[in-house]
């Protein structure tokens, strides 16, 4: 059972707060061992994170993931402009720094914030696919600095190739283990140069973000229509890099909306704690959104983005703030029904741990799902393509495309799910959580739960390269088993885990990358007691396959 700390959904003493002062220090005092597992460069599903304090996001990190990236652009023939985009984090602005020295040695065409100011994940994406269409040569790529909604002391690096998404296992292995190459030789291959006459080179210019990503807004979300409706609109960037972009959007298409916090912190001493009682800017989370939630009533919709401003949070009224699976549903519901642009194949792209409803709405609608492990990556050649008219993740991450079926972004984007939310509201008169409710009263209503339980390194092994045939289990919480998948039916790639599934409910098992954890997610159809049953049956199935 998770402890909810009594510092959840208030904010901190001081005392409490992040030291920035000693986190850059640390940035670049601290040298990474290479033979410390925890110190090597890896790269999971949202590239390399860590923490300077932790010796595991450090100046040598950088320096050495920056020059196997142009090592890659060089392989691959990469030759435009690289596009980088930082959050408010306190190690984004000194890993740019240190990714600039790099990147101005080796001559590349560097892009960074006029204003040395923030830019969200999906306006990077936005930003090469805008560059290169149209283009077979020269192409751009980017880079993302940015732990995502990760606590204050964290930092992240990752890099997003020529189809503005993020980069696929095949890429990230390359850059990884080149770089922990680099890191092993004391960085005696890394060029660089230094800061001042790296920015002064140039290689190294200003570029305008926020402009073309606004003008372009009218693209995929009606603008017009949420103009024109006479509803309250909040937004709140959490102090992240959308702090810039929500007052444009306001001013470009004059929005009845209000920005209730414009504060800039890098310790975010505003923000409300999450459930364990840290900083952490996650929109999906009802603690770390109580400033928000508090002021629901104030509005028809309001909604947050985090801190790279790729996810989202929306908060509805009856409800206040929304489970971020009750809000895809009603998303994809919403858009597969309005967008006539759209090609009348395009398919629903979602991860295996997110709501089945999801699959309850499809069928509704007459659309396919694309069910594929976790990981945005999955959702990028579809959404590029035009395959996919939506794709979201549980953890309130999603993109889909413009109005008339083309690509816009092939990266996650907070900015137009909040958006949407609005025009959701002024186009049909209901809220989100509204039409989430007429949407269960048809189609039954989802109990949903992450959990997690402990495991040893070896039993995570153990649990990543599973087959179905090693787990006997018939029946879950008294429905019989309909399918044991270790692979995606998406994309029949493997889900490093397993899913379970009956008539009225599923689990599915992964190892945590980072604890001696594995997690549970489990759904029921039926109650939460049912719910329960779901992920006792699951601990108890998989604790008699460690045993065994």
């Amino acid at each position: 059972m998770t402890t909810v700390s009594p510092r959840a959904g208030k904010t901190l003493d001081p005392a409490h707060l992040a030291d920035i002062p000693a986190l850059i220090a640390a940035y670049y005092d601290r040298k990474p061992d290479p033979a410390i597992a925890t110190q090597r460069v890896s790269f999971g599903t949202s590239g390399h994170r860590g923490s300077s304090l932790h010796t595991s996001f450090n100046e040598n990190h950088i320096l050495a993931i920056s020059e196997a990236i142009c090592r890659y652009r060089k392989d691959k023939g990469i030759t435009g402009p690289l596009f980088i985009g930082i959050d408010s984090h306190a190690l984004s602005a000194p890993a740019q720094r240190s990714a600039i020295e790099v990147f101005a040695a080796h001559g590349v065409e560097v892009r960074i914030d006029a204003n040395d100011r923030f830019t969200p994940t999906p306006v990077i994406s936005h930003a090469i696919l805008t560059y290169n269409k149209g283009r077979q040569e020269d192409l751009a790529d980017g880079v993302v600095i940015t732990p995502s909604h990760n606590p204050p002391i964290d930092g992240g690096f990752k890099y997003n190739p020529p189809h503005g998404g993020p980069a696929d296992t095949d890429i990230t292995k390359v850059i990884q283990d080149q770089a922990n190459a680099f890191l092993s030789g004391g960085l005696s291959e890394v060029h660089r140069l230094p800061y001042d006459e790296a920015r002064q080179s140039e290689h190294v210019r200003g570029h305008d973000f926020i402009t073309p990503y606004v003008d372009d807004l009218g693209s995929v979300i009606d603008m017009e229509a949420i103009r024109d409706a006479p509803i309250r609109i909040g937004m709140d960037p959490l102090g992240g890099a959308a702090l810039d972009y929500w007052p444009a959007i306001i001013k470009k298409y004059n929005l009845k909306a209000q920005i209730v916090s414009d504060e800039l912190d890098p310790a975010f001493g505003f923000m409300t704690a999450d459930w364990d009682g840290q900083i952490r800017m996650d929109c999906s989370s009802p603690y770390a959104m109580a400033r928000l939630i508090g002021m629901g009533a104030q509005f028809d919709v309001a909604f947050a983005t985090d801190t790279d401003a790729d996810r989202h949070g929306i908060v509805s009224r009856p409800d206040g703030l929304m489970n971020p699976n009750h809000y895809l549903a009603v998303a994809i519901w919403y858009l597969f029904t309005q967008r006539k642009g759209w090609d009348q194949t395009a398919k629903i792209g979602k991860t295996l741990v997110s709501s089945a409803l999801i699959d309850r709405v499809a069928k509704k609608i007459g659309k396919e799902v694309v069910e594929v492990p976790v990981g945005f990556k999955w959702f990028v050649d579809g959404l590029f393509e035009g395959n996919l008219g939506f794709g979201g993740e549980e953890s309130a991450g999603a993109s889909f495309l413009r109005r008339d079926g083309t690509v816009w972004s092939t990266d996650k984007d907070g900015l137009i799910l909040g958006l949407l939310a609005a025009e959701i509201t002024a186009v049909t008169g209901k809220t989100p959580a509204e039409h989430y409710h007429a949407l269960t009263a048809e189609l039954g209503a989802p109990f949903y739960q992450r959990i997690d339980a402990a495991a040893n390194p070896e039993q995570k092994a153990i649990l990543s390269k599973l087959t179905p045939e090693k787990l006997s289990l018939t029946h879950l919480a008294g429905d019989a088993v309909t399918a044991t998948l270790t692979r995606a039916p998406g994309n029949d790639a493997p889900i490093g885990g397993l899913k379970v599934t009956t008539e009225n409910g599923w689990f599915a098992a992964r190892p945590s990358g980072t604890e001696d954890v594995y997690k549970i997610y489990a759904e029921s159809f039926v109650s939460e007691a049912h719910l329960k049953q779901i992920q006792q049956d699951a601990q108890t199935a998989i604790s008699a396959l460690f045993n065994s």
